[in-house]
């Protein structure tokens, strides 16, 4: 058990010292394993490479992948984008709402967070700052809207969690619904209210928006916002309703924006190849870690990690509250040095099964997890969205100003946590009415 309390403080130091996730996992996987497995160790190590390699429903994330970065890539994303501005304009932190909200609808079609964040962020920051809004709030909406990949089903996060928890990914996916939407309903709800005390300076961008005449409105809706809104219900459809497994679903979704594509006029084999690009590294680099993880797990409880964690949890002498919350800080304190991917990985099997023998309902408690790793992108100082949003942020838009944009969000992210920890039916009520039915 020692070798196992020693594994995680390894871990830490060489991610800290800019090792990459994946080969930290591996180096000290490989390591703590040779203490137990001997000579046999990198056998033991390529048994649980091959079983992740082999699973079928992580097979899902590249088709995911690969939707939203041709969504991008074609430019259909930006006519989403125009809609939504269109339409939502006229509100109060008009932009920053159609943000939130194309941050929601790209995440339903992309559900990868860095590429969601990206994707909005390149659109939304030079349209903010030409209709004036504050550098902080600019930063704040976009990081919470990019976070959204997160929440908003299908999610990668869910697909691979539901994988290790042995759970129906159509189950988890669908109980994230409601708090997803009610998450995006508390952003608007304090971007309107952030609009009312402090509106932006009116400019010349503000008349030419109301300028458009509605026939124009319609007329983008029509071709731009509601093939989208097709797309997203037939893979949420076919999955939700236990009629295409998660990798079909997440095929379906690639053909749609394929023929999407193709009915736009913006397919070429540039385009496709550019997206073909992004889903490869973004894969490799998902899946990489995945196979690292999974070694990291059964190295660990090879040297009597899994033990370990419960002999602490019965000495504590928590009860149920007491193990969510415990198990919860610990993914949010990890949140702040390792990526999405490990995070899951390490924390999802070893808190299953003392979740499961607690009575605790493992639908429930996944989407709380979902919950805290999502508010975990946005908490500074090792804030992953806020990273992502430095890389193309203007040169005047400071890491202080980000830093302060994000904290109401954060307010709000745990205000869903709480609303859903108080009320577990927002999280448990739609998979028994909807999944096979």
């Amino acid at each position: 058990m020692s070798i196992a309390a020693l594994m995680f403080p390894a871990l830490f130091v060489l991610v800290l010292v800019g090792i990459p996730i994946s080969l930290s996992l591996t180096v000290v996987s490989a390591g703590a394993g040779f203490m137990v497995f001997g000579e046999n160790v990198f056998a033991q190590l390529y048994g649980s490479f091959y079983s992740a390699a082999t699973n079928f429903i992580l097979a899902a994330i590249p088709m995911f992948v690969l939707m939203g970065a041709i969504l991008e890539r074609s430019g259909i994303a930006e006519r989403l984008f125009k809609v939504m501005q269109l339409w939502l304009g006229r509100l109060p932190g008009g932009l920053a709402v159609a943000t939130i909200a194309m941050g929601a609808v790209f995440a339903a079609a992309a559900g990868v967070v860095g590429a969601v964040e990206v994707m909005i962020g390149m659109m939304a920051i030079p349209a903010m700052q030409r209709f004036r809004y504050s550098n902080s709030l600019t930063a704040g909406t976009i990081c919470a809207g990019g976070s959204l990949g997160t929440m908003i089903p299908p999610s990668v996060i869910a697909v691979m969690y539901a994988s290790l928890a042995q759970m129906s990914v159509g189950e988890l996916l669908a109980a994230m619904m409601f708090p997803g939407l009610l998450m995006i309903a508390l952003f608007i709800a304090f971007i309107i209210l952030h609009g009312l005390i402090w509106p932006p300076e009116k400019t010349d961008a503000h008349e030419e928006m109301r300028a458009v005449p509605l026939k124009d409105k319609l007329q983008l809706t029509l071709t731009s916002l509601l093939p989208i809104f097709a797309l997203i219900v037939a893979v949420l459809g076919s999955l939700l309703a236990g009629v295409a497994s998660p990798t079909e679903a997440a095929s379906l979704g690639a053909l749609g924006a394929i023929l999407l594509c193709i009915a736009y006029g913006r397919f070429s084999l540039s385009m496709l190849r550019e997206a073909l690009t992004i889903t490869v590294r973004i894969s490799a680099m998902i899946l990489l870690i995945v196979a690292a993880g999974t070694m990291f797990m059964g190295t660990f409880a090879a040297n009597g990690g899994s033990k370990l964690i419960r002999n602490a949890v019965e000495a504590a002498g928590l009860g149920e509250a007491g193990i969510i919350i415990f198990f919860l800080i610990i993914v949010f304190l990890l949140g702040f040095v390792l990526d999405w991917t490990a995070n899951v990985l390490i924390c999802v099997p070893l808190f299953t099964p003392i979740i499961r023998q607690a009575g605790i309902d493992p639908v429930w408690f996944g989407t709380m997890v979902i919950i805290v790793i999502q508010t975990s992108y946005l908490t500074p100082p090792m804030a992953s969205s806020i990273f992502y949003l430095k890389s193309i942020a203007p040169p005047d838009m400071t890491y202080g100003q980000m830093c302060k944009g994000v904290v109401p969000f954060i307010a709000l992210q745990i205000v869903t946590l709480l609303v859903v920890a108080l009320f577990p039916a927002i999280a448990t009520w739609l998979p028994d009415q909807i999944v096979g039915f």
